[in-house]
């Protein structure tokens, strides 16, 4: 229970650090930091249930690229996130996806991904150290 808490903060800050750096990403929280958190929560079951799945199916493509799909598909995960988000109505957009998906979206979808792996992957070491040899 706590490891799912703590993962869930780590993925509250890199959305934050997504939102502050990639201008594509949206996010009008106010005072409201529950909302952070709430979409934090989404993008976390998003990741931890939907994303296996994807990745299964994607193996071959993988293989074929390298990994290099691993990109898009957090990117798109991103994406279904901000979806998500916006059914609950929490105001994280990115690009002006949703509703409308368009290059602006995606590029905005790719960095984002690319950001929020970073940061989370530096806080998770940050956080629980482990032998690197």
């Amino acid at each position: 229970m706590v490891e799912l808490i703590v993962r869930i903060l780590i993925n509250a800050a890199a959305l934050l650090v997504a939102v502050k750096v990639v201008p594509q990403i949206v996010f009008r929280f106010g005072n409201d930091w529950w909302k952070v958190l709430i979409v934090a929560l989404v993008f976390a079951i998003v990741n931890s249930y939907i994303k296996p799945i994807v990745k299964a199916l994607s193996f071959p493509i993988s293989m074929l690229t390298l990994g290099l799909v691993a990109f898009v598909i957090n990117a798109a995960m991103l994406l279904l996130t901000a979806l998500a988000s916006d059914q609950l109505k929490l105001g994280f957009k990115i690009g002006s996806f949703p509703p409308t998906l368009n290059a602006d979206a995606i590029v905005g979808a790719l960095l984002g991904a690319i950001v929020i792996s970073v940061v989370s992957s530096l806080a998770s070491l940050a956080l629980s150290p482990r032998k690197l040899l």
